[in-house]
């Protein structure tokens, strides 16, 4: 069993890959990795040109070269939760870490989450801070969503954001480790008898909100989530269903998020699920 197992999903984002494989790399440090690559309906030979160019450009791939990398292709998307549900069984780790492609975790990151967990055993899941390239916060852990705030979120204005608030933790210091809610699924780490207890993700959510769902499952088996601002990633939000209006992936989303306010039967009034957040 090594220490970390990490769940690295890939679909249109691939030329993020050897950037992120990099980071992984140089916060190896003294723990044991383990990768396993989804490709979603990615050609196997599409991955191969990406590694060859990263080569040809110099770049250390020798140096993620001694990382195991398992790979898992589909031929087509089979969206995230399900991707994602192909790697989590297969995974060795004493912890297991879902991580979206278009980060790159800065070279204390793993360490610190690593360590967070053995220092609190009644964590069952736990999310890394999240910045930008340029240092800038985001606002990764939450409180529920509800109905209302799903709809201000599309809302481009100063009244908006203000009016999500309460929700996004904007007070929050975001400096010292707190119980949330949730935290976004960009960098999740989870611990295996958290993972063996709760189970995998529900394949119901193609694109979301699986990790908001996975979240309040956690807390429901009695398992804390936390934030841990110790650990810092650099994450390229790319923010998928903001770029077109309607699309079939925006479509997909929105009825993920109809089925998530069905599953959990509330639309404005969001349910208590975090003790001492």
């Amino acid at each position: 069993m090594c220490d970390l197992s990490i769940i690295l999903l890939v679909w249109r984002d691939v030329e993020f890959l050897p950037r992120c494989l990099e980071s992984i790399a140089a916060a190896k440090k003294n723990l044991e990795l383990e990768i396993v690559l989804v490709a979603n309906g990615i050609p196997p030979e599409t991955l191969g040109l990406v590694f060859d160019a990263s080569r040809a450009a110099g770049q250390a791939v020798s140096r993620y070269a001694s990382i195991p990398i398992h790979m898992i292709h589909n031929q087509t998307n089979r969206g995230v939760a399900p991707a994602r549900n192909q790697g989590l069984p297969s995974a060795r780790g004493r912890y297991l870490m879902l991580l979206d492609v278009d980060t790159q975790v800065t070279p204390d990151a793993l360490n610190n989450l690593v360590q967070f967990m053995d220092e609190n055993p009644a964590v069952g899941l736990a999310g890394a801070r999240l910045e930008d390239a340029n240092g800038t916060l985001q606002l990764t852990c939450r409180r529920l969503p509800t109905v209302w705030s799903k709809l201000l979120r599309r809302v481009a204005a100063r009244w908006a954001y203000n009016a999500l608030a309460d929700e996004m933790l904007v007070a929050y210091d975001h400096r010292t480790p707190r119980a949330v809610d949730y935290v976004i699924g960009a960098c999740q780490i989870i611990r295996r008898k958290a993972f063996e207890q709760v189970g995998l993700l529900d394949e119901q959510f193609f694109y979301g909100p699986e990790d908001v769902d996975y979240c309040i499952r956690m807390w429901r088996n009695g398992w804390r989530v936390m934030y841990v601002p110790s650990a810092r990633v650099v994450h390229a939000e790319q923010r998928l269903t903001r770029r077109r209006a309607v699309s079939k992936l925006t479509v997909l989303h929105a009825l993920g998020l109809a089925r998530y306010f069905w599953k959990y039967r509330y639309a404005f009034n969001r349910p208590r699920v975090a003790n001492g957040a």
